[in-house]
């Protein structure tokens, strides 16, 4: 049974013991107040860990390393002020693996939770994800419980039987705007979206170029949402009329996803919104669960593509930027659907003028991180080429021709051998 305090109250030292792993949700879902006030009594801890997410918080602050070990699987917001001191130890990991290691990992769990009317139970709110198998294998739980938090339909619902502490706050939601577009995600997301067929079912990464994306979708019809992540773009289709999830194969009428990120219009949507479903990591991200909904359309980005379909998603200029992330879950989960479409989209290049530097590459200056026997579909401002079934020489001319020209001599004279 919860024990319910003050945040002044709230003594983590008591909690805590040196050595445990500490997590909360991330991004938006973030129990700021929890994780503030863990970070200033973290010499009264001593040493300890945490796995961190994407953090758009000051809890991620190099200064705090000095007792906190942080670990975390992507490079993503304040993160990178970790990743440029070398603070960040990251955890190269398919998002569909975190449902299975992490609960093997974390101590202590802090939750940012909405309550019922009458006190008849509490909500995830803003992120179900990774954190779901967590209340059951954390050694505590810690929610902080903000009135002003969204109650969302979920697959599971909180009792005070879960929860070992339990702080009451008012704050407002942390709002998180996409990075603005220009006319080279405009050109890209138009070919993705010529690709994708009415009744289709959507999963859409982070970012300007995903955002771009749906914003070009207005004229289809009977859209669906299975995804990791969704903000207000898909507010904007639902309102348009343009998302129905009428023609989902599965789970129809209803859209599904892991962690919301936006500002106040994905919220109040989905406040007790029963066409909104949020569920875990292990179903979302699940390839045997996409394979059952007919026409489904993956669309990530990358940093980078070499000639034969392999994909950087992770590092840029030897910094580690991106993630491993859920990519090449949905990848291969579109392979398998019925009519799917495995989309990667990206500029050709990045920078201008004689700092430009080609995206279409010979060899990846990072990592791996989706190998060529799970590329699909990419798509650049100069086109589209569909990988799948090529041979190797078969892919390097479609990648040749996905390429800006001034980069094509290069890389053909630098192409591999096949």
């Amino acid at each position: 049974m919860a024990t319910t305090l003050a945040l002044n109250e709230l003594d983590f030292a008591t909690l805590i013991r040196p050595g445990d792993t500490v997590t909360w949700g991330q991004a938006t879902a973030e129990p700021t107040p929890l994780t503030g006030r863990l970070m200033d009594q973290r010499h009264r801890i001593g040493p300890f860990s945490v796995f961190v997410g994407i953090s758009y918080s000051t809890t991620v602050d190099p200064l705090n390393a000095d007792i906190v070990r942080f670990r975390g699987y992507c490079g993503t917001g304040e993160n990178r002020r970790l990743i440029e001191t070398g603070l960040l130890d990251i955890v190269p990991s398919h998002y569909s693996d975190m449902a299975d290691r992490l609960p093997e990992q974390i101590d202590v769990l802090l939750l940012q939770l909405a309550e019922a009317e009458g006190e008849q139970g509490y909500s995830l709110g803003l992120a179900h994800e990774y954190l779901v198998p967590l209340i059951d294998t954390a050694r505590i739980v810690v929610a902080e419980v903000n009135d002003r938090l969204p109650w969302t339909m979920g697959e599971r619902v909180l009792s005070k039987n879960d929860i070992d502490v339990l702080i009451r706050t008012s704050r407002p939601v942390m709002e998180i705007s996409a990075p603005p577009s220009g006319p080279l995600e405009l050109a890209i997301a138009r070919r993705v979206a010529e690709l994708i067929e009415d009744g289709s079912t959507l999963q859409i990464g982070l970012g300007a170029l995903p955002k771009t994306v749906l914003a070009q979708l207005v004229d289809h019809s009977d859209l669906g949402i299975h995804s990791g992540v969704i903000g207000d773009e898909v507010v904007k289709l639902v309102e348009a009329g343009v998302v129905t999830n009428a023609r989902k194969t599965i789970d129809p009428g209803v859209s599904v996803a892991g962690l919301l990120i936006g500002s106040h219009r994905i919220y109040d949507f989905a406040h007790k919104n029963r066409s909104l479903t949020m569920r875990s990591t292990a179903y979302t991200h699940c390839p045997s669960i996409m394979e059952q909904i007919d026409r489904f359309v993956a669309v990530n980005s990358a940093i980078e593509v070499d000639l034969t379909g392999q994909v950087n998603a992770e590092m840029a200029r030897g910094t580690y930027v991106g993630a491993v992330g859920g990519a090449v879950d949905f990848l291969r989960g579109a392979r398998r659907s019925k009519g799917g479409l495995p989309i990667i989209a990206l500029p050709s290049k990045a920078g201008r003028g004689e700092r430009a530097v080609s995206r279409i590459v010979s060899r990846l200056s990072g990592p791996v991180s989706t190998t060529r026997s799970d590329a699909g579909i990419i798509v650049t401002e100069h086109g589209v080429a569909d990988l799948r079934g090529r041979s190797i020489s078969q892919r390097i001319q479609c990648m040749l021709d996905l390429a800006d020209p001034a980069f094509r001599d290069t890389l053909e004279r630098d192409r591999p051998h096949e």
